[in-house]
């Protein structure tokens, strides 16, 4: 079993003490389903092993998930060796690939952040598939000082210095951080209690890594991650008083698109307004960051003054002033490139809406993408006169970013619309039905650290 340098007499963690981090991330079923990323590790071997004895308990189950990166050769035979031990103790365990063209490319600096990227997105999708609601992380408090160390060094704010959420609700699951407040060593001790060996990542040690050449920097890791709880605090009541200013002026539309007062948001303070005007932008247009400071400082000093009169883009999104308020649509330059359609089957459209097409037959060169204007002009020929409904009805800067089915033929297909062309083939694939399931919510829950979550 490896050996971890660690004080004399450090305690493990018992079930009591779990399920009261547990309590601290509740609600959930009364037969709870958790998935539980784990790599062989002594953080995550420990949080599997104490998940599972917390969800049988309460009469529910563990699914433990490796994510194989393909970046050691060893890690095939390491995964094998952990849904052995998991299998040994009746913990269903799953090996996830991550596919080796994701890694082309890739430099050492920037490897260990899109593996972790990567990792994320193969755990959520599977936990999506297998109808799990919350994912278990192994983040600890040695890792909680490391990111503040980082976020320090590159000089964050004061939503990075908070540090890892203990709860991130996003639009497919919870992710829980049960463990943040444990140092590692406690949880070393804890599977040395159990008699659990565990697996030590030998790329945990790589100097080419930022994490690693960090991780000498934060011993002592209580003291270096304090600080993230005052700021956890502060940011989520930043959180709240952004949602508040969002649902008075914000309201979203199922086509994608949002319509604001810009008077509510001006009136707002110009810290939680720039936060409110990032959370618009980022819904609609989908990007995966906060546009920066100073073009939010400049975009809301033209809302304040009425100088949008020939509108703005920012962040993916098309700002245009209507008489009944600011009008936010993806900008159409920005929408993402045609996605193919080769079989029946949901699909994620531009990162903004869930597409899910149906049919026996798929035509050749089917593809999803923005209708578009000349979309819209071939539609409204067809139309004729039954057009003009949907000119009122639909705004033309939503309407050139409604998602459309098209084969070599042109549109085939606009469920915004209700249109499907004459003549297409009744076994052809067809949009059954059509989401906006944008990558950030508008306001969704707001920051939760660990301090937060004590009562």
């Amino acid at each position: 079993m490896p050996k971890i340098d660690t004080p004399l007499a450090v305690a493990p963690l018992t079930d009591q003490d779990f399920a009261g981090r547990m309590a601290r991330a509740a609600p959930f079923e009364s037969a709870p389903r958790l998935a539980v990323g784990v790599s062989g590790g002594p953080d995550s071997l420990a949080l599997t092993l104490l998940a599972d004895r917390w969800a049988r308990q309460r009469g529910g189950a563990v699914l433990a998930l490796t994510v194989d990166h393909g970046l050691r050769a060893e890690a095939a035979a390491e995964a094998a060796q952990v849904g052995a031990w998991l299998g040994a103790r009746g913990i269903r365990h799953r090996v996830l690939a991550w596919s080796g063209h994701e890694r082309r490319g890739l430099q050492a600096g920037g490897l260990q952040a899109a593996a972790r990227a990567a990792r994320r997105n193969i755990l959520t999708s599977h936990c999506r598939g297998e109808g799990i609601l919350h994912l278990l992380l192994a983040h600890h408090q040695d890792d909680q000082a490391e990111t503040l160390v980082m976020r320090l060094a590159a000089d964050s704010g004061p939503d990075g210095l908070s540090g890892m959420a203990a709860v991130a609700e996003t639009a497919e699951l919870r992710v829980l951080r049960p463990l943040l407040e444990v140092p590692r060593a406690r949880l070393a001790a804890t599977l040395e209690a159990l008699g659990q060996p565990w697996i030590e990542d030998p790329s945990n040690r790589d100097p080419r890594f930022s994490r690693t050449r960090i991780r000498s920097l934060s011993a002592g890791s209580a003291a270096v991650a304090a600080p993230a709880l005052g700021f956890g605090r502060e940011r989520a009541r930043r959180d709240l008083d952004v949602a508040e200013v969002l649902a008075r002026s914000t309201e979203i539309y199922p086509e994608g698109w949002a319509l604001v007062a810009s008077d509510g948001l001006a009136a707002a303070p110009p810290a939680i307004a720039r936060r409110a005007l990032a959370r618009i932008l980022m819904c609609i247009g989908g990007g995966d960051y906060a546009p920066r400071a100073d073009r939010l400082d400049a975009l809301l000093a033209a809302i304040r003054a009425g100088g949008l009169a020939g509108g703005r883009t920012l962040a993916g999104c098309r700002l245009v002033p209507r008489r009944q308020g600011l009008l936010v649509v993806r900008e159409a330059a920005a929408v993402a490139a045609d996605q193919p359609v080769a079989a029946p089957g949901p699909y994620i459209w531009d990162g903004r809406f869930c597409v899910a097409v149906a049919g026996a037959a798929v035509p050749p060169g089917t593809v999803l993408r923005a209708l578009g204007e000349d979309g819209w002009r071939a539609v409204a020929a067809e139309l004729g006169s039954r057009a003009k409904p949907l000119r009122s009805l639909m705004l033309p800067p939503v309407r050139a970013t409604l998602p459309a089915l098209c084969d070599l033929d042109g549109v085939a297909h606009v469920p915004h619309l209700t249109y499907r062309r004459q003549g297409v083939d009744p076994d052809s694939v067809k949009v059954v039905s059509v989401s906006f399931r944008p990558r950030h919510a508008l306001a969704g829950a707001g920051f939760a650290s660990v301090a937060d979550r004590r009562q």
